[in-house]
């Protein structure tokens, strides 16, 4: 449906995070699903919901116009929300609770029973295995995450892992096949729409702003933003090639602003009705980024640019309560970057005898393992639970947390 919008109109990547807003629960996000057919009042009313026209002088007096009319409407959060001439929104605790109500009302066949929906208060997981998790990780139940670069290596063990916790995970990736290969595996183990994949290339901000509209148009929202997607590239500063130098650049410093730059506008969406939704964004940053790398400079510039971005973040968005802070691993041994059996690191450092008197691939590895004071590689586990402290802990913003085994120890 084409529609006609005048500048004083919001629209829905606006409406749907301020309504995650509006109807905030405590630490938990709303799912917010936009629908273009339920467009008159009374099916909006048949399911506990409202009516709103949205059109004001400027676009400030239309968000006080939905807030308004949104606290006059009572203390029992609306299902829908049907704001003219735009479309109208679900809300629920999971997607598949919000696409229920959706689904039924376009096709006609009546409203579902609200004693067999998950509604607005049950669990978000529904079906499959009894859930069932560590007490930390329920901080990001029923919380919509994006992983860029989640398709593989340390994205893809975070992916899992808050899948596993029950969060709604959106997989970011320029593998959109992998992406997608890795949601269909996710949603089918949990026996629950908890997955999505997502087209992006973080250097360019076209590609971002469309990663960031289309998870606003799915679900309403963003509550935690892990800026994951990186590369590396190798070599001694005197024959570096610019070209690869610019490459790395692009993509570690510079797509992590640009994906800041558009997840923050929504974070801020969302915790301007109540002031007190908080949001994370955390970059995967690396050792690299705390200690200088022979003959990695590129990347290891890279990396410690990102954290003087994470630190300049952190001081302006926490007036929207979005936390910013980079976690910084080890070495991932176990990752396709080090243990891929044709290109990995492991395999280029046996070739070319960087490793004195290494006869396989193995003895590479324990040389690097023993470097390490734990005697081991970093795991997505030595990961996530950083990412769950990090987002637990309410008083930390803009720090650079190292997970290294002891490899680098802040001073």
């Amino acid at each position: 449906m084409e529609l006609e919008m005048s500048e004083n109109q919001l629209t829905i990547s606006e409406i749907a995070p301020f309504l995650r807003g509006l109807t905030f629960d405590g630490e938990k996000g709303k799912i917010v699903v936009f629908s273009e057919k339920i467009l008159d009042a009374t099916a909006a009313e048949a399911v506990g919901g409202m009516s709103v026209e949205l059109t004001a002088p400027d676009r400030s007096q239309a968000f006080e116009r939905l807030a308004a009319v949104f606290s006059a409407f009572g203390p029992a959060h609306p299902k829908v929300v049907a704001c003219r001439p735009l479309g109208s929104f679900i809300i629920a605790d999971s997607y598949d609770a919000a696409r229920a109500v959706q689904l039924s009302v376009e096709k006609g066949a009546g409203l579902p029973n609200p004693e067999t929906q998950t509604g607005g208060r049950a669990s978000p997981v529904s079906g499959g295995a009894a859930f069932t998790v560590a007490d930390r990780s329920r901080v990001v139940q029923g919380k919509v995450s994006v992983v860029t670069g989640g398709a593989q290596g340390f994205g893809e063990e975070i992916v899992r892992h808050l899948a596993s916790a029950g969060s709604l995970v959106f997989i970011a990736d320029l593998n959109l096949a992998g992406a997608g290969s890795l949601a269909d595996t996710l949603n089918r183990e949990h026996g629950r729409s908890c997955a999505f994949p997502v087209g992006v290339d973080i250097s360019n901000e076209d590609s971002v702003r469309a990663m960031v509209d289309h998870v606003v148009a799915t679900v309403g929202g963003i509550d935690l933003f892990v800026s994951n997607a990186g590369v590396l590239k190798a070599g001694s500063v005197k024959d570096f090639d610019a070209k690869d130098f610019e490459f790395v650049t692009k993509v570690n410093y510079s797509g992590y602003f640009l994906c800041v730059k558009w997840v923050s506008q929504i974070m801020a969406l969302q915790n301007r009705p109540s002031g007190a939704y908080f949001s994370d964004i955390l970059q995967i940053n690396s050792k690299s980024g705390l200690e200088g790398s022979n003959k990695n400079g590129a990347y290891a510039g890279s990396k410690f640019g990102g954290i003087g971005l994470t630190q300049s973040f952190a001081l302006e968005l926490i007036a929207d309560n979005v936390k910013v802070n980079s976690i910084c691993p080890g070495n991932f041994f176990d990752g396709p970057l080090w243990s891929d059996p044709d290109r990995g690191l492991f395999v280029q450092y046996l070739r070319t005898g960087k490793v004195p008197g290494a006869k396989s691939v193995e003895d590479v590895k324990r040389y690097y393992e023993g470097r390490v004071p734990m005697g081991r590689g970093c795991t997505g586990t030595d990961v996530i639970k950083a990412i769950y402290y990090v987002i637990e802990q309410k008083y930390e913003t803009g720090q650079a947390i190292p997970v290294t085994g002891g490899q680098v120890m802040l001073s």
